[in-house]
């Protein structure tokens, strides 16, 4: 399964909110991320520039694009952010292959 970096900043709605009903949001998420094929691999609160840090395993970037827009448009978020990861093997073989790439820059 293909994994995903979930970064966001709560809006201070979703953190007030939070605050007046303390739940643990791995547990809320959790069914939603497995009704769509995925699972939970970690989950981190963090202070700075993003409140929350996921990773996530899907079998598919539909899957998880799905679940990205359905959190990124709650409106819980005044930022939110999916990122595809690679493992280091196929990272390894992706920059061994853009080796043998023949790429013209603009204007050549």
């Amino acid at each position: 399964m293909a994994h995903y970096l979930i970064i966001g900043s709560y809006t201070s709605e979703a953190w007030a909110a939070q605050i007046k009903n303390p739940r643990n949001r791995v547990e809320a998420i959790r069914p939603m991320i497995e009704e769509h094929g995925g699972k939970i691999e970690t989950a981190y609160y963090a202070f700075g520039d993003y409140d929350i840090f996921v990773i996530l395993e899907f079998p598919d970037n539909v899957s998880a694009a799905a679940i990205s827009i359905a959190v990124g448009s709650s409106g819980a978020f005044s930022s939110f952010k999916t990122v595809p990861l690679l493992t280091m093997e196929e990272g390894l073989e992706a920059i061994t292959r853009a080796g043998g790439a023949s790429y013209t820059t603009p204007g050549n």
